[in-house]
């Protein structure tokens, strides 16, 4: 039996029409599958940050607790300067220090306050001093400052020989054991909020 050249054709048509319509369907459909697929994977990954957003702050209050007992404790141990304003905290810390040099057998030339700055909700509250003593002294206002509450930090400290007084018999320079010695004494208050 004999195929007609009729049904043939038909059926190439139907093959080529079924192909044209697979080729658009593909490109039409491949990319809206890849889209989706990839909006998919979007969305996994923002569902997994939301997750882990909501277990942050699950524990917020907790944080929150722990950041006011430090801020406590560090309030009770007195490290920061409880002045009202950096005025008062700068003249503070200037009669500490004059006290703390008087008492360790010093002379006190001069102190002078420095502008205060403020960084991260702390004012730096700096007073430069001049002052003369031997080694003696030096250490006992040193270690006095140092370990002094509120605070205070020695910065950018200078030492330097006095120059002898010149003996009239001899006419020579007698070597002295008193120092010159300027610095900065830094202390921190917080900026009320």
């Amino acid at each position: 039996m004999k195929i007609p050249k009729i049904n043939t054709q038909r059926w190439l048509a139907v093959g080529l029409l079924i192909m044209v319509l697979l080729i658009i369907g593909s490109a039409l459909v491949v990319p809206v599958v890849s889209k989706g697929l990839e909006l998919n994977e979007a969305k996994n990954t923002l569902v997994f940050r939301l997750q882990q957003y909501e277990r942050i702050l699950a524990k917020k209050g907790a944080v929150i607790a722990s950041m006011d007992k430090i801020k406590g404790q560090h309030d009770g141990q007195g490290y920061f300067n409880s002045q009202e304003t950096d005025a008062l905290a700068s003249a503070e810390m200037q009669n500490v220090i004059k006290k703390t040099i008087v008492d360790a057998g010093g002379q006190l030339s001069s102190t002078q306050a420095i502008p205060v700055s403020t960084k991260d909700g702390f004012s730096r509250i700096t007073v430069r001093v001049r002052m003369t003593g031997n080694s003696e002294v030096l250490r006992a206002v040193l270690f006095k400052i140092e370990t002094s509450t509120p605070l205070i930090i020695i910065d950018q400290i200078d030492i330097r020989p006095m120059r002898g007084k010149r003996n009239v018999a001899t006419n020579k320079i007698e070597p002295s054991n008193e120092l010159n010695v300027n610095f900065q004494a830094v202390s921190f208050m917080r900026k009320p909020a």
